[in-house]
């Protein structure tokens, strides 16, 4: 399947301890493509990406990896992923080029193709220096390149990295996105975090999860919104009418009008027709503009406490997967 997205999730959610803590997630990467994946405590985020990973099973929905279903093929699908969890798993008294060799034979790599692969990954994540030093010993920079380096030693074609730069101080910070970039160029990558520079760095999409939905999913450009437009109407509509609208991916009541996310490749004009042959009134449809901080508190909420009391950049992390 060539020309099908690399990931897929279908429908996917999770109950945890009784709760909704994803609820019916859709969205779509290709290669070459970076995701940044955003949202607050709670927002649903560790979870989706256990889900992804294959950790962690959802209740309901597919999990698709380059057409193979994560859970019913989970061997092939496995073999294209490389996951890095928020809590690296390493062994502090192995040093780091014993620990990328144990990794990568866990993905079924052996003689010199086990040995080249391990090489690849000290160059790419900049561990030639401390090759043979215990991971015990190493900073906290290192150990997260540690991390990726072992999430990235069997070449997958998606990697997801949750909180990768949780933290390290600015140079190690800085060092990671430029780390994230190069191995965006040629991969499909989840960059989940709560850093919206970070983000803005690394990624060309960003999708932001509250109270377990997907609440918002588009192009990272200058203004953020270009895929998301303002409409006005003199009909009462309730949000089930708009999803029967080709054109609309998500549409939500914001302050006396719609903010309508656009489906890909559709246009304002499309909406604007589709609107009008419902009879609905059209009054207004304009492009909603605001920088990606703007964005996050809207659907946040976080607009409502004050600007004031609240630094997007350094939100806490530890979502829900504790109650897993």
């Amino acid at each position: 399947m060539p020309n099908s997205p690399l990931l897929q999730l279908q429908g996917v959610s999770r109950v945890l301890a009784g709760r909704q803590v994803v609820d019916n997630v859709n969205f779509e990467l290709d290669r070459g493509s970076v995701l940044g994946l955003l949202g607050v405590n709670g927002a649903g985020k560790s979870t989706t990406l256990r889900m992804i990973a294959g950790s962690l099973m959802p209740s309901a929905g597919r999990v698709l990896v380059d057409g193979a279903d994560r859970y019913e093929q989970a061997a092939e699908a496995g073999r294209q992923l490389g996951y890095l969890p928020e809590r690296v798993p390493l062994y502090a008294e192995l040093r780091v080029d014993e620990y990328l060799t144990f990794c990568a034979r866990l993905h079924g790599l052996r003689g010199p193709t086990l040995k080249s692969a391990v090489d690849r990954a000290l160059e790419q994540c900049d561990l030639g220096a401390v090759r043979r030093r215990l991971l015990g010993n190493l900073s906290k920079g290192f150990q997260q390149r540690t991390g990726i380096a072992a999430a990235i030693a069997h070449a997958p074609a998606l990697i997801v990295l949750d909180e990768p730069a949780s933290g390290l101080d600015p140079l190690q910070a800085v060092k990671i996105r430029a780390l994230v970039r190069e191995l965006g160029r040629e991969s499909a990558l989840i960059l989940s975090t709560h850093q919206l520079a970070d983000v803005e760095a690394c990624c060309d999409r960003v999708a932001i999860l509250h109270q377990g939905r997907l609440r918002h999913d588009g192009a990272l450009r200058a203004g953020t919104a270009d895929n998301e437009v303002i409409v006005a109407l003199e009909s009462a509509v309730d949000a089930a009418k708009w999803t029967t609208i080709t054109c609309v991916k998500i549409a939500e009541f914001d302050g006396g009008v719609w903010r309508v996310q656009l489906a890909p490749n559709a246009t304002a004009a499309q909406l604007a027709e589709a609107v009008v042959a419902k009879g609905w009134g059209l009054c207004e449809l304009r492009g909603a503009v605001g920088s990606l901080e703007q964005i996050f508190l809207r659907i946040a909420g976080a607009a409502d406490v004050g600007a004031a009391d609240v630094n997007v950049a350094d939100v806490n992390r530890d979502e829900v997967s504790a109650a897993a």
